[in-house]
């Protein structure tokens, strides 16, 4: 009897993920963070006015802190859904002089005009009920309250939350599109999953999902490269890498990293230091912009490749599967990629050699067929 109720229970909970445990602190402390600062603030700028924080926020705070990639926790969302929510609110409050009645209307209307809107924000629905129930001191700024302490709070909390999403590596506010160079599919799309295909998926669908088409197309498209990973005949970066590379060193004239792009015909090359360590790339194209600004007294002082190179570099290590290198070329049109072993340069891999390598996959899976 208890384990079927047990077993009845779980079907009440979400299939949703668990982080780990250092993550769910960060989430606990980014909240903790992002409503301290902003209560501060707001009381700094309100002084003794008793509502100058409203319990809202600590909704929108789980959303911004704890899901950061949802479509209802971006700013537009949270900004607009409040301002909308607000509005009404106060609408009611002033006009209905029922106050079941009053926030009822207030939280139904506000629902209906975030989705229409595209801001549907579920912590807005407590700011509706607040400008009603908030009592005599929110009933007296009118429409004030949405000003302050609404937007004021809002902004205050989405400034800390994109500082410390930002901080923790993850992209707040959400990127629109996979592809920022064209609205075209990109590479990886057009032979595979279009963003068309979902979103005629996700048109057929009666209710909202709490993601959105651009993470939800992520997912498929990651979990397609794992599931084709399996099909073929794996192989390591250092099964195809160049070892004898040519390079540029870092103290080099500009003049002279000229010269060797002449020699090689190639549009980058990659920089090491004496103790043969990578420690950036030096595009033709950079070397054309040196020229382009050579004339300016400011720029008199670049004439080595450190001065001008970019020292972010994407690289993988010797053992890696090349199955993590295809987003790179394809996606993002890399014409090759460094191979760092304790971050020493020992290795690179052109789009030729994933060309190479790929092509050898494709026949090994047409061998597997017949």
């Amino acid at each position: 009897m208890f384990h079927t109720q047990l077993e009845w229970l779980n079907t009440l909970k979400p299939n949703f993920k668990v982080l780990p445990l250092k993550d769910r602190l960060l989430c606990g402390v980014g909240a903790l963070l992002g409503l301290a600062i902003s209560s501060l603030i707001s009381w700094y700028v309100l002084g003794d006015f008793n509502a100058w924080y409203i319990a809202p926020m600590g909704a929108s705070s789980v959303l911004l802190f704890a899901v950061p990639a949802s479509p209802l926790a971006q700013p537009w969302n949270m900004v607009v859904g409040n301002i909308i929510a607000g509005v009404i609110g106060v609408t009611c409050a002033m006009f209905i002089s029922n106050q079941t009645e009053a926030f009822s209307i207030a939280v139904a209307t506000a629902i209906f005009l975030m989705m229409t809107t595209d801001s549907l924000h579920p912590p807005s629905g407590a700011v509706a009920i607040t400008a009603v129930l908030g009592g005599d001191s929110i009933h007296q700024l009118g429409y004030n309250f949405i000003f302050y302490p609404v937007l004021l709070n809002s902004v205050l909390l989405l400034a800390v939350a994109i500082i410390f999403n930002r901080l923790l590596g993850k992209q707040y506010p959400q990127v629109a599109q996979v592809n920022t160079r064209s609205k075209d599919p990109t590479p990886t799309q057009k032979v595979t999953i279009q963003p068309q295909d979902i979103q005629e998926v996700l048109e057929q669908q009666t209710q909202l999902l709490d993601i959105s088409e651009y993470d939800l197309q992520k997912i498929i498209l990651q979990a397609q490269e794992k599931a084709s990973a399996r099909v073929v005949t794996q192989f390591l970066c250092e099964d195809i890498m160049s070892k004898d590379v040519m390079s540029l060193q870092e103290n080099d004239n500009i003049h002279h990293a000229l010269d060797q792009f002449k020699k090689v015909n190639l549009m980058s090359l990659p920089v090491i230091n004496v103790q043969q360590e990578l420690v950036g790339t030096l595009a033709l194209y950079d070397v054309v912009e040196w020229f382009k600004r050579a004339a300016d007294p400011r720029a008199s002082w670049e004439h080595m490749v450190k001065q001008i190179m970019n020292r972010k570099v994407v690289t993988v290590q010797p053992q890696q599967d090349i199955q993590d290198l295809v987003p790179y070329f394809v996606e993002r049109s890399f014409n090759y990629i460094p191979v760092v072993e304790q971050h020493r340069l020992v290795g690179i891999i052109s789009r030729a050699d994933m060309i190479a390598a790929l092509q050898q996959q494709i026949n090994s899976l047409k061998s597997l067929k017949n």
